[in-house]
């Protein structure tokens, strides 16, 4: 009987963690999971951005086909949810943490148990719903920074609640048991606790690849820069980039503790343990902050999992998403997954196939179109709606600093037929335009209800 915990961290470039080469930033944790497992090298979430990445996750769907293009659009109820299907099948699902407060309601997402999850009231203002694309009203960039007392204090509660039931629960319970575990880190703010902002004094650095590279004069680049307040000084620069360092330390030895108590509790022989993110940071590469992009920082993540099905020190540079992940937990507890649901079991993909596609969409918060991104073997496509098109060959310039699609029309032919096998760019483009014009009115509408500009659109009516 093989059961799966899953700790998935919010906003974490791969290349900030020793395990994927960085010189400074430490991840001992990680390491030692990925010398007992598989490191995948190649793994992209479905959207870089919060809610659609998380729901593709959640439905086992693309993007297009959940239709929560932006962080103002939730998963609706004729998608069911992974925890739910498992559960049907007799597998017990947990799930712990603050992340599904992003659905209308958690608890009818079906997995067995929600700890620390609270019904939420809440929905998404305005911040992501303008009248015009890109969005007519600059976002804001969260610059702060430093050492804070107690900033991971909810964190830490979840880790407690997932350390408590793998403890009480999990050694008695005689059946198949899956546990998903999210937490925000290290999501901005960029600050961090005292001994993480310490770890790393004077370690901040600076970007390799600034907005004089012809990738961030690119006018979905450009989009991402106007539509917040990027002209941060060298030393804001290496403070913001300090504390990043010290979250991505403080997640890793969440993964430590969680590993520490499988240990102790004898369970793990027969769990899959594995760690993941919704997208990544690029965190002032070529002037960009945040997700939103299709490049690699923002749209690459980390994935690494050990345990029964997977191999030690093994290294996978096939190209995966997270619905790849998803599936994997099926054939981890011997589920069956929906027919339609998109991924492979990581378990059984092979570890250097260049014939593998891997999908991403961004249709979110400041930019003027939707953009797609198609990586088969060295190549990646940026397929874009309303700007120039990109293609770079990432094992030549894996920085994606030479745009190749004027001079290899042959592999950009081969790579848009493959995108266009999945998707019709220019349909799903309209739809998502739709779908946000939709919202904007709405929210137009209870501001002239209520007289307020910021007004909240509750998730029932989203």
């Amino acid at each position: 009987m093989t059961n799966v915990v899953l700790l998935v961290s919010d906003e974490h470039n791969p290349r900030y963690s020793s395990t994927y080469g960085h010189e400074v930033v430490r991840t001992p944790h990680l390491d030692r999971l990925a010398a007992g497992g598989t490191v995948y090298e190649n793994a992209y979430c479905p959207s870089p951005l919060c809610v659609p990445s998380r729901t593709a996750f959640m439905a086992g769907r693309y993007t297009h086909e959940t239709q929560a293009y932006n962080n103002s659009k939730v998963l609706e109820r004729r998608h069911p949810s992974y925890g739910g299907v498992l559960a049907e099948q007799g597998v017990h699902t947990v799930y712990v943490g603050g992340g599904a407060n992003l659905y209308r309601d958690p608890f009818a997402l079906g997995f067995s148990e929600m700890l620390g999850v609270t019904r939420t009231g809440k929905g998404l203002g305005t911040h992501a719903i303008q009248a015009e694309r890109p969005s007519s009203k600059p976002m804001s960039t969260t610059t702060a920074h430093g050492p804070v007392e107690d900033m991971y204090a909810p964190e830490g509660a979840h880790i407690d609640t997932a350390i408590d039931w793998l403890q009480t629960r999990a050694p008695g319970l005689g059946r198949p048991w899956t546990m998903t575990i999210e937490i925000n880190p290290p999501h901005p703010p960029y600050s961090t606790e005292p001994r993480y902002w310490e770890m790393y004094q004077g370690l901040g650095d600076l970007p390799a690849h600034g907005i004089e590279q012809e990738s961030a004069q690119h006018p979905a680049a450009q989009d991402v820069r106007d539509n917040g307040r990027w002209d941060f000084s060298a030393e804001l620069v290496r403070d913001l980039r300090q504390g990043y360092f010290g979250a991505v330390t403080y997640v890793d030895d969440q993964l430590g503790r969680l590993r520490d108590t499988l240990d102790a509790a004898g369970l793990t022989e027969d769990t899959v343990v594995c760690y993941a993110t919704d997208h990544g940071e690029m965190l002032g590469k070529f002037g960009m902050w945040g997700k939103t992009s299709l490049y690699e920082d923002s749209v690459r993540i980390p994935l690494v999992a050990a345990g029964p099905g997977f191999t030690p020190g093994q290294r996978v540079s096939t190209p995966v998403t997270s619905l790849d992940l998803q599936a994997a937990l099926f054939h981890a507890v011997g589920a069956r997954r929906p027919e339609a649901w998109r991924g492979a079991p990581l378990q059984l993909i092979p570890t250097d196939d260049a014939s593998r596609p891997a999908f991403a969409s961004y249709h979110g918060h400041n930019v003027r179109g939707g953009s797609f991104m198609l990586r088969l073997g060295e190549w990646k496509l940026l397929y874009h709606s309303a700007s120039p098109h990109q293609l770079f060959n990432l094992r030549e310039d894996p920085e994606e600093l030479v745009n190749r699609w004027a001079d290899r029309p042959d592999v950009a032919s081969r790579l848009e037929s493959e995108l266009r096998a999945m998707c019709d760019p220019e349909a799903v483009d309209r739809d998502a335009e739709a779908v946000r014009q939709r919202q904007y009115h709405q929210v137009q509408a209870l501001a002239d209800q209520y007289g307020s500009e910021t007004r909240l659109v509750p998730w029932e009516e989203s």
